[in-house]
């Protein structure tokens, strides 16, 4: 099993070819088998993430709709105060509650799918590795426990990450950088997985690979944390691109963990 140390010297981002997003759908389009595959999965995932995302708000709704049925009296200057008090607290809760909604619900459906993209990955690297496709980790039960436990990890991460956001969120302007921060380091996160469970790698292997990298982390992760960050319609977009990104950082990854290798061997 072929692992890069977590030790390993800063790889220079300047002698790796960055391969940008438009020719990783080039590659995709190309593969009429990993095209095939990614319309299934795109499918796949849009049904999970919409009706968990209908679950989650349905509960959400039933919850706290006592909070939000009527608006208070607006007599006076303190009671007009008082009403656009109480519509901004609405509308926060609303745009919040949403997010938070579509990010538990993906995660479910990320959990779920998550075998699927796996092996789109897998396909991706041994395409464009060719002959040089190193095969994945032996197929046993106790490795796919190993996979279970880690697609457990970063579900439960996600939630902690969801909460944190939801907490910074409030603060104004620097708790919506913050937001979009933890958000594009667990997007990247969520994509590095996929090539990195056939190779069996820890959590703490995976975010000491994205700290090593952090120019690639950022990269790779702000497009689909800004997608993801736009209610009701990040469903769908994200439906639709989570097929890409996967090729896409797959793609990337292969080449970085290439450069290194060969950084070692000379």
């Amino acid at each position: 099993m072929h692992h890069a140390s977590s030790n390993s010297m800063p790889l220079h981002h300047s002698s790796v070819k960055w391969i940008p997003l438009w020719s990783s759908m080039v590659f995709l389009c190309r593969s009429p088998k990993l095209l095939a595959w990614s319309l299934l999965l795109v499918l796949l995932t849009l049904a999970l993430t919409w009706g968990g995302y209908l679950l989650v708000v349905g509960y959400i709704d039933a919850r706290t709709a006592g909070f939000f049925q009527q608006a208070p009296e607006a007599a006076g200057i303190w009671g007009w105060l008082k009403g656009l008090g109480w519509l901004v607290m609405k509308w926060t809760f609303i745009v919040v509650s949403r997010v938070v909604a579509f990010y538990v619900a993906f995660l479910l459906a990320y959990t779920l799918s998550a075998p699927g993209y796996v092996f789109l990955s897998s396909a991706t690297e041994r395409k464009q590795a060719g002959q040089g496709f190193v095969e994945d980790a032996a197929f046993t039960f106790r490795g796919i426990a190993t996979d279970l436990l880690e697609g457990l990890k970063i579900g439960a991460l996600g939630l902690v990450v969801t909460v944190v956001a939801l907490a910074v969120s409030f603060v104004p302007l620097l708790g919506q950088l913050l937001v979009l921060l933890l958000y594009t380091c667990y997007s990247a996160l969520m994509f590095l997985d996929y090539p990195t469970s056939r190779r069996r790698w820890s959590l703490g292997h995976k975010i000491g690979w994205l700290s090593r990298h952090g120019r690639s982390t950022f990269r790779l992760g702000i497009l689909p944390a800004v997608v993801s960050l736009v209610p009701v319609v990040n469903i769908f977009l994200m439906a639709l691109i989570f097929p890409l990104f996967t090729v896409h950082v797959t793609l990337n990854f292969s080449a970085l963990e290439l450069a290194e290798k060969e950084g070692k061997a000379g």
